[in-house]
């Protein structure tokens, strides 16, 4: 197992709902991601099709035009757009944390792949439970979704957003002894000065403490709102006061808080670097390992049911996504 590498968060503005444009940007930033030596890379929430702006500023009605272009726009695991970014990342030999929105039918979930150096995938989860007004767009994961997984970059993780708000949630993957941890957020432009709790210190705060709690590296990647976006999302001046430019604010961590890579301007895009070594994670868990030697199970302890939950179960099925072997297409990393 690889102990030290480099890490890089993506900061930058998807192409609202254009899947294969944002899928072109994607290999981009996988490629420029190789090319700064970075073993692993990270995606924000729902980069493709960026986050749904939409279910913020204004009525049901007002969003219903919006609903159809982002199921047309939306991934399935099986599809080109994914067997694309996997391709990229076996090109390049870069793991690579994926956040999207994924169609499964009828359905769209709040995901997210970690898909191997060799384009393989070590895990695939959905957010347990969508945020406030995204819970009418998007459906529910359950306690499969709660997974740290051994990679050759150690054990790996990742959360989507709110869910890092969630302390049982985040109590599940520590006690999996989670090293590096994805945590991915969308732009933070949301109702600017008008709701703290959506704000970029706020959420970064969770952030932190996620890596000073966890004992545990934290890459947290962030979207960023740029002209295009109030274009695609505001008609009035009333969204467009609810909705700011930049909102960028992409960050790593190490395992005793502190802040690693040089951070970007809000309204840059680009990636944040940082070199990680896997050791210093000893150094953090010998002061507080909050499920080794820092709990206390005679008084708390967590009730964990990680079993996979289908409307359906057929004898012999095996639940969850099916991805499909890569094959060795010529044009290895292209959009089909």
């Amino acid at each position: 197992m690889t102990t030290t590498y480099r890490v890089a968060a993506v900061q930058a503005e998807p192409v609202w709902l254009d899947a294969d444009a944002t899928v072109e940007k994607t290999i981009g930033l996988i490629e420029d991601a190789a090319a700064e030596g970075a073993s692993l890379v990270a995606f924000p929430e729902t980069w493709i099709p960026g986050y749904p702006l939409f279910l913020w500023l204004g009525s049901v009605a007002g969003q219903v035009p919006f609903v159809g272009r982002y199921h047309a726009s939306s991934p399935t695991v099986d599809g080109e757009h994914i067997t694309a970014i996997r391709r990229a990342a076996r090109r390049t030999g870069v793991t690579v944390a994926l956040g999207y929105s994924e169609k499964d039918h009828g359905s769209l979930y709040m995901s997210q792949t970690l898909i191997g150096a060799d384009g393989s995938v070590f895990l695939h989860r959905r957010k347990l439970k969508p945020t406030h007004v995204e819970r009418s767009l998007f459906g529910e994961g359950d306690g499969s979704d709660l997974k740290v997984v051994r990679t050759p970059l150690g054990r790996l993780g990742l959360l989507n957003c709110w869910e890092h708000l969630q302390p049982l949630s985040k109590y599940a993957m520590y006690a999996q002894h989670e090293q590096v941890h994805v945590a991915a957020w969308p732009a933070f432009g949301l109702y600017k000065g008008l709701a703290y709790a959506l704000g970029a210190e706020a959420n970064m705060a969770a952030t932190q403490t996620y890596a000073l709690e966890g004992g545990c590296f934290v890459i947290a990647p962030t979207q960023v709102i740029g002209e295009r976006a109030l274009e695609t999302f505001t008609t009035t001046d009333d969204q467009r006061a609810l909705l700011a430019k930049g909102a960028g604010n992409s960050r790593i961590f190490g395992p005793d808080g502190t802040p690693l890579g040089k951070p970007l301007d809000e309204q840059a895009e680009g990636l944040v670097v940082a070199d990680i070594d896997l050791s210093l994670i000893d150094l953090a868990k010998n002061a507080a390992d909050p499920a080794g030697h820092y709990a206390k199970t005679d008084a708390t302890r967590l009730l964990l049911d990680d079993r996979p939950k289908s409307a359906v179960i057929r004898p012999g099925e095996v639940e969850g996504p099916y991805f499909p072997e890569l094959d060795e297409s010529p044009a290895d990393g292209a959009v089909a």
